[in-house]
């Protein structure tokens, strides 16, 4: 089963909580019962390991009115495949949360991750989302629909869990 988590933080990459220490291990421990496991996470400015990743791609992300470059990096780690998404304006700067433009930084997000499913052809059996700005994602689901001609558990944190 191909499985892609999308979220703000995971080890061994970049932690502020708990959430990072689910992400770096429920993946791992995924791909060792034989699933493919991918976790797409931005790239931050005080991510570790940042001289692990490599290039892939970018493309633009309409925010509002405004379009904005949206570049896409990989690494593997433990067997797991991590996509990270890259924006200087959102994400090159210290820490991880507490800005006052922190919605629209993950909506940026949450619009990238799912330009990102259908750039690099991903085609998950699930789509786990974690911690991100629900509203978001919720508006979002009837696109992700769209993406994926086969049947797909779409798991948003805080209850909500689609099956179609």
């Amino acid at each position: 089963m191909k499985i892609v988590f999308a979220t703000s933080e995971a080890n061994p990459y970049i932690k502020s909580g708990g959430l990072a220490d689910v992400l770096g291990s429920l993946p791992k421990a995924l791909v060792q019962k034989g699933h493919e496991c991918i976790v797409v996470l931005p790239k931050y400015q005080d991510m570790k390991l940042a001289d692990t990743i490599e290039y892939v791609t970018n493309y633009d992300i309409w925010v509002g009115w405004r379009k904005c470059y949206c570049g896409v990096f990989k690494a593997e780690y433990d067997g797991v495949t991590y996509y990270f998404i890259d924006n200087e304006q959102y994400f090159r700067r210290p820490g991880l949360y507490g800005y006052d433009d922190d919605n629209e930084r993950f909506a940026f997000f949450d619009f990238a991750v799912l330009e990102l499913l259908s750039h690099i052809d991903i085609k998950p059996d699930i789509l786990h989302l974690h911690d991100l700005k629900k509203d978001m994602h919720i508006m979002n689901i009837i696109k992700v629909l769209k993406l994926f001609s086969q049947s797909i558990i779409l798991h948003i944190r805080e209850n909500v869990i689609l099956h179609c």
